[in-house]
């Protein structure tokens, strides 16, 4: 089968941050099943001069190469609403979401696009179940996984480069945690955007897992408002397969649904407090053989169980017994009607006032570079909550008046 991957190529689109996730690790394990992969860059906004030629750029695209299944990561309104419509409409494609933060972007994103798509992947039981009420019935429950690929057995812990790493973008409270270990004595080396060492290439990363005695992941995505008051909310990252199944020992926060994956204690470590785990590294660096012992378990399980070759292999066996009970016969995507509804996207003297009167402020409060990006983020939480699918749209205001900053 022929799929076609849209997403970026690059972390939020830019080369300076490193190779995408996605694209790291979902093509090859596509590829590895044994499908026809194509690959259409939907992040890099210098690739286009705005969103209109980026979205009739995949439609020419997907009209020449006529791909069985397209495999969508979409992060905001890169593609329209419309766009995928038409490509519905004019293509017997199957479309599949693989929704990355379903636990806080449900409410803002998934449950204004999801109707847009054949399938749509979620990795949280409660966007099934909200999604449900919402009486969307397209909603399958999968998992983030391990690249077989970068897969290797532990290395003895006497015989690691590192004693505790972390790898992953500095955000949130991570940097709160790693400035507390440092302070108490917990020697830790950090790779990623905003830390020292900087990103390293997604190749880099198995062998920096591999090589070190402990690795940690931090689940913490921010605070959300729960039974009337706010909660940090926890959840399963993709870092959590990742880590044993390079060969690491992963020490994680816990989070919601986990234990049906890995048991703790026997192969991950889990822990809740900056107390805790102080006392967890340094009684794992001391116990080797324990420390051994665990990671082998966390590595054999996730070979096991947990590979994205499994992931997909699911997926893409619903994507087809879709199409089986959805037949579609039509193959004339309509270029026609596209060039009608980009009309909507053009930009006038109202709209340029507005952008001005948000971005003025944001630039004077966060600067030049920080401030067009704050007024774009004031844009679409307004937007959201006011206009909702609207704002995935052609006639979105948030990516018509902030392309660059989107």
């Amino acid at each position: 089968m022929k799929i076609l991957c849209v997403f970026g190529q690059y972390n939020y689109g830019d080369r300076t941050r490193g190779l995408g996730y996605e694209y790291a690790n979902f093509i090859p394990a596509l590829k590895n099943l044994g499908h026809e992969v194509i690959f259409f860059e939907s992040l890099d906004k210098s690739k286009y001069g705005d969103y209109v030629e980026l979205n009739k750029t995949l439609l020419k695209f997907v009209m020449d190469e006529k791909p069985d299944i397209i495999f969508f990561v979409l992060m905001t309104y890169e593609v329209w609403l419309e766009t995928l419509r038409l490509i519905r409409q004019g293509t017997d494609a199957v479309l599949i979401q693989w929704a990355t933060d379903d636990s806080w972007k449900f409410d803002q994103f998934s449950r204004f696009i999801s109707p847009s798509f054949d399938l749509y992947a979620t990795t949280y039981p409660s966007a099934i179940k909200k999604a449900q009420k919402l009486g969307q019935s397209n909603f399958v429950l999968s998992q983030w996984a391990a690249c077989s690929e970068s897969m290797d057995k532990p290395v003895p812990a006497k015989d690691c480069r590192y004693g505790v790493t972390f790898v992953g973008s500095m955000y949130g409270n991570r940097k709160k945690w790693v400035d507390e270990l440092i302070k108490r004595g917990i020697n830790i080396r950090c790779f990623g955007y905003g830390w020292r060492n900087g990103p390293v290439e997604a190749e880099e990363i198995p062998e920096i897992i591999r090589h070190s005695v402990v690795s940690l992941n931090f689940g913490d995505s921010g605070l959300m408002l729960k039974g009337g008051k706010f909660e940090h909310n926890r959840q399963i990252k993709a870092r959590v397969f990742e880590v044993p199944g390079a060969g690491g020992l992963l020490l994680t926060e816990p989070a919601d649904d986990l234990e049906y994956f890995y048991k703790s204690d026997k192969e991950i470590v889990l822990f809740n407090s900056i107390d805790e785990l102080c006392e967890k590294i340094n009684y794992l660096l001391s116990h080797q053989d324990e420390r051994d012992a665990i990671a082998l378990a966390g590595f054999t399980r996730t070979k096991r169980e947990h590979t994205y070759e499994g992931r997909f292999k699911v997926l893409i066996e619903k994507a087809l017994e879709f199409r089986k009970h959805n037949p579609k016969t039509n193959r004339n995507l309509d270029l026609e009607q596209f060039d009608q509804i980009k009309k909507t996207h053009k930009i006038n003297f109202l709209h340029k006032m507005v952008r001005g009167c948000l971005v003025l402020p944001c630039i004077l409060i966060w600067g030049k570079k920080r401030g067009p990006r704050a007024a774009r983020r004031i844009l679409f939480e307004i937007s959201w909550r006011l206009l909702g699918h609207r704002t995935y749209s052609v006639k979105g205001l948030p990516g018509r008046l902030f392309y660059r900053a989107s």
